[in-house]
């Protein structure tokens, strides 16, 4: 397991990273507004400032923040399905994978 001086960097650098390239693989036509949707998914991570102490370098976020919860998953799966939703649910899923990744290195 890496240390949290390499986890957490790294972490960040995902959640950047594979977006754009599930974006520029998937829809290499539309990748850059794919992209876009797929990174405006970070936004679930507002529900971080509702905890105490917001950011908690061993916490693992899924099942403990409220965006980061099974029902919300079930929605983002959902949000993933209809083509006017897909790019944005897509990018929540990714974001919650990498998160439970994440988890599991801890």
């Amino acid at each position: 397991m890496p240390d949290f001086e390499v986890r957490a960097p790294l972490h960040l650098l995902l959640h950047v990273l594979v977006p754009l390239v599930v974006a520029r693989l998937v829809w290499p036509k539309d990748w850059k507004r794919a992209a876009l949707w797929m990174l405006a998914a970070w936004a679930i991570d507002l529900d971080h400032l509702l905890a105490d102490p917001v950011y908690a370098p061993g916490r693992c976020s899924i099942g403990f923040h409220p965006l980061h919860t099974w029902p919300a998953i079930v929605v983002y799966a959902g949000l993933a399905l209809p083509r006017k939703t897909r790019w944005f649910g897509i990018g929540l899923l990714i974001h919650i994978v990498l998160d439970g990744i994440d988890c599991l290195l801890m």
